[in-house]
């Protein structure tokens, strides 16, 4: 199969490159290659070319930027300043750009702390299905006008339109962190705690679950305060645990933040609650994976046929995400699409120019 491949760089040339073709794909980084590799007759709109940082005030925690941009620049450049995208974006090495982040809806372990990629998006530019270029949102914390086009295109996976710029507000990273990593007698401890913990005053950067009973908990402050708050955190939990700090540590999260890590076979996003982690658990025996933000998160690799997959998640009533892997449709599992989802797509993708992702039921 022969794919064209255009490599916009202005707002202006993705408008015409829209108009152009009747199949468009938008492609990122590529670090997500289920969601951004090329079916029959759609042509690749390479966002790298339209990159950049456009705005940036530290004082007002708030920049904008193309849409193309990497996710290890924008981060380098908040690391000047102390801050950071709160959201945790995953694959940042393996060069993810804001627009794929945006459009996958992705999160890492750090958004325990204070949201996902929904909470931080002020304003989003977009080329819709027609070739116009459309502006939502604002470049303000306090933004209330309008209707929220930017949450919309959080997870749209590219089906609303063709991400050009996106504007999010940061946060400062603490003066220290420190980790602590707790083994438990059995998944039902594991998960006691993990209750525990959510319905405590503590404040975590990161609360995952590694299977089988493993708690991986991180905390951010003054570093003179978190020895303290270690000792403290170790008394609550009841169980001994073993502390990672200093160069250890970051490397450690940074480590986390590779989702590819987890092995071989398809890489697959699972939004949950903790309730169901033990349904879960007695099914994926043998899968590599990790639950992240207090139970909020799955990431699995899964070796096996993927329609077995399929019928697991539906089996359990949970929608799932396909990151990697060759996959006609990415999105697995229940279909959550609804009727008001279909309305929005139809009106700023008229014609059909954009990849139809829905599940099957």
């Amino acid at each position: 199969m022969s794919t064209m491949v255009l490599r916009p760089t202005s707002p202006a040339e993705v408008q015409e490159a829209v108009r152009a073709h009747r199949r468009i794909l938008p492609r990122g980084g590529g670090s997500k290659p289920a969601l951004s590799t090329p079916h029959q007759g759609q042509t690749v709109l390479d966002m790298t070319g339209l990159t950049g940082v456009l705005e940036y005030d530290p004082g007002e925690y708030v920049f904008v930027a193309r849409a193309g941009t990497r996710l290890a620049e924008v981060e380098a450049l908040l690391a000047q300043h102390g801050q950071y995208l709160p959201f945790d974006p995953p694959f940042v090495a393996q060069g993810a750009t804001l627009g794929g982040a945006v459009a996958a809806g992705l999160s890492g372990p750090l958004r325990q702390r204070y949201g996902g990629v929904r909470d931080f998006i002020l304003g989003v530019q977009f080329v819709d299905g027609t070739g116009q270029l459309v502006r939502g949102g604002g470049k303000v914390v306090k933004n209330a006008a309008g209707f929220d086009l930017p949450k919309l295109m959080v997870g749209s996976l590219g089906r609303l339109g063709v991400l050009t710029e996106v504007a999010f507000k940061v946060f400062p990273f603490p003066k220290a962190t420190a980790t602590l990593q707790v083994d438990f007698p059995s998944l039902a401890e594991a998960l006691e705690a993990l209750y525990r913990l959510l319905g405590s005053v503590i404040e975590l950067y990161a609360l995952d679950l590694v299977p089988p009973d493993t708690l991986v908990l991180r905390l951010g402050g003054l570093p003179e305060a978190l020895p303290a708050r270690l000792r403290r955190l170790e008394e609550f939990l009841g169980r001994p645990a073993q502390p990672i700090t200093g160069s250890l540590e970051a490397a450690y999260w940074k480590d986390q933040n590779d989702l590819n890590r987890l092995g071989e076979g398809c890489l697959v996003k699972v939004p949950l609650s903790p309730k169901r982690i033990p349904a879960l658990e007695e099914a994926l025996q043998g899968v590599p994976r990790r639950y992240l933000s207090g139970g909020q998160l799955l990431y699995l690799a899964w070796s096996g046929p993927l329609q077995a997959l399929d019928g697991l998640l539906k089996r359990q009533g949970l929608p799932g995400l396909v990151l990697r892997g060759v996959v006609e449709k990415p999105l697995i599992g229940l279909n959550l699409e609804q009727a008001f989802a279909r309305k929005v797509t139809a009106a700023l993708d008229p014609e059909g120019r954009f990849q139809p992702y829905a599940a099957q039921n």
